[in-house]
């Protein structure tokens, strides 16, 4: 009897711990697909950081996870691009941004695999939208395809790649783009 009020007690520790964590903190993520790489691969395995976001904007060059606008219940990862009122350009696949000062900025993308873009693209995002691109445009459904990421659709940032333990790494994608 003894015995298993322990293992009750440490399940009740371990729903109490993990529960809040898992909810509030970090979740799990699997990549599905290769819309983001080579940056990331099919089934990479993610922990995302719900928490930075509570605190902080998010940023240009973000990897984030966030739920899909033309269907909630589906998760999306994505790079940020644009941040909320700018203007995007997009001439053949190269980005050009007008931020809300009026200064332009020209991305140098090195992680974009590379494509024979033949599209042309231009939109200005109102606030609390988000532009976001995959690594591997042209498999990719991203804010060109169905617009602006609403801010209120996204979970968290890439925080910790666990898998494949080859490419563990913590903060998964992270590049410095200008702001």
């Amino acid at each position: 009897m003894k015995v298993l009020k322990e293992i009750l007690w440490l399940v009740l520790l371990a729903v109490l711990v993990v529960v809040p964590i898992r909810v509030f903190v970090a979740q799990p993520f699997v990549v599905e697909g290769l819309s983001m790489y080579p940056t990331f691969g099919n089934n990479d395995y993610l922990i995302v950081d719900e928490l930075s976001y509570r605190f902080s904007e998010p940023a240009r060059g973000d990897v984030v996870i966030f739920r899909y606008p033309g269907n909630p219940s589906v998760f999306y990862v994505k790079r940020i691009i644009g941040l909320p009122g700018e203007k995007i350009d997009i001439e053949k696949g190269h980005v050009s941004i007008t931020r809300e000062d009026g200064s332009m900025l020209v991305l140098s993308e090195p992680y974009v695999v590379t494509e024979d873009a033949t599209y042309s693209l231009s939109t200005t995002l109102g606030t609390d939208q988000y532009f976001v691109l995959g690594d591997n445009r042209p498999k990719s459904s991203d804010s060109r395809v169905w617009g602006a990421l609403p801010k209120d659709h996204i979970i968290g940032k890439a925080y910790l790649r666990v898998f494949p333990v080859a490419s563990a790494a913590f903060h998964p994608g992270a590049v410095a783009l200008p702001q």
